[in-house]
């Protein structure tokens, strides 16, 4: 454990110094675009603070390869470093889109290019599915749905990108729950070692993201653009495959795990799922929208989950941290649920086993309903000139 709040803290310092940096630059040469229709901000703000993200992400993985700890996932240095070729290339694309608003369809292109890398040069897929011990039967199969689990998490964190602090903060929570749940399932699954790619990618993000929120945080001095949340949406996605997708069977068997039988095969594949509901829903939704108006899913608009909010009356650090609460208190539920399952109170009853994690999110989906339901503010009437018909996802 020790190692991996190092490689967090190692991040989060490189990440966080790199910002101030390329934030200085980017007001020194005047590098941030014209504030668009759709923004919430109404002072033109660099958006390049994925670059220091994605340094600091480097950073992290090239300083592993010298701890013997992590010597288990650079013995095949082929999945690493396909994973920071993916990430050098959906980095590129997206600083070229934060400075001249790339078409959708370049993005596009370029996030199946990605995937492709990970999962056909790589080598890492989605080959098991831990419910009933589930085996994807092809190989082609195998590489279809590892590509598209990656572009659709990577999109769905780009989509709820629109206030300050927003997905910096989702992801920092989401991706620190994941990281506690990962190391304590190959804990569980008796591996030899505590070293797993798919935890230390976690620990990477969260290192990345903490080191970039305080600069990000409200009023924000600069953004992460397409290039942070892009990255990051891969990273995320890749840690999720390197855990669901990579143990062996063994490892998910409850007799291993001594977990209940009920949810503990599903919970490896529940939780990476539930760490990324908000943006899948808002992503979901946002293509449903566009398509029912006969337009491109990647088309801009400015009825986002976090642009309803603000229409309601809630201020832009409010509906933030709104997010942070609903993300909160969704993964923690989950993970809980994984902790006390075979806990085997009242009787070994399922309910008995869950009852804590079940009275958390009830009790926390309701107190954020009533907080999202009734803002603080009156609703403000939209402007007519904020039409949804600005560029960019």
């Amino acid at each position: 454990m020790k190692l991996y709040l190092l490689t967090i803290l190692l991040t989060a310092v490189v990440t966080f110094a790199l910002s101030w940096v390329i934030w200085r630059v980017a007001l020194r040469y005047r590098l941030y675009p014209e504030v668009r229709e759709r923004d919430v901000h109404t002072t033109p703000t660099p958006r390049l603070g994925g670059i220091a993200m994605f340094f600091g992400i480097v950073t992290a993985f090239l300083a592993s390869r010298a701890v013997d700890y992590f010597d288990i996932f650079w013995i095949e240095p082929r999945v690493v470093w396909s994973i920071l070729g993916a990430t050098l290339l959906i980095a590129l694309v997206g600083v070229a889109d934060d400075l001249w608003d790339l078409d959708w369809m370049i993005k596009l292109g370029a996030q199946f290019l990605a995937a492709g890398v990970i999962a056909i040069g790589g080598g890492l897929q989605i080959y098991a599915l831990p419910i009933g011990g589930i085996t994807v039967w092809s190989g082609w199969v195998s590489i279809v749905l590892t590509m598209f689990s990656i572009v659709i998490v990577m999109n769905a964190v780009n989509f709820i990108d629109g206030l300050d602090g927003l997905v910096a903060g989702v992801c920092l929570i989401a991706n620190g729950v994941f990281f506690v749940y990962s190391y304590i399932l190959i804990r569980d699954s008796g591996a030899t070692t505590y070293a797993n790619l798919g935890t230390f990618i976690a620990a990477v993000i969260v290192g990345a993201c903490l080191g970039f929120l305080p600069i990000n945080w409200n009023p924000a001095k600069m953004f992460m653009g397409d290039t942070g949340a892009l990255v990051v949406g891969l990273l995320m996605a890749t840690s999720g495959i390197a855990i669901t997708g990579q143990l062996p069977p063994a490892a998910l068997d409850p007799s291993m795990t001594g977990r209940s039988q009920i949810l503990g095969t599903l919970l490896p594949i529940l939780l990476p799922i539930i760490v990324v509901m908000l943006p899948l829903l808002d992503f979901g939704l946002a293509v449903i929208r566009r398509m029912n108006r006969g337009k491109s899913p990647f088309s801009p608009d400015r009825e986002h989950l976090h642009h309803r909010m603000l229409d309601m009356g809630h201020s832009d650090r409010d509906a933030t941290l709104i997010f942070y609460a609903w993300t909160a208190i969704a993964s923690l539920t989950v993970l809980l649920m994984y902790l006390f399952t075979g806990a085997n109170w009242f009787g070994g009853h399922w309910f008995g086993e869950y009852w804590l994690a079940i009275a958390f999110g009830i009790i926390g989906i309701a107190a954020c309903l009533v907080v999202t339901l009734v803002p603080s503010k009156k609703p403000h009437a939209r402007d007519a000139d904020a039409a949804p018909t600005a560029a960019g996802p």
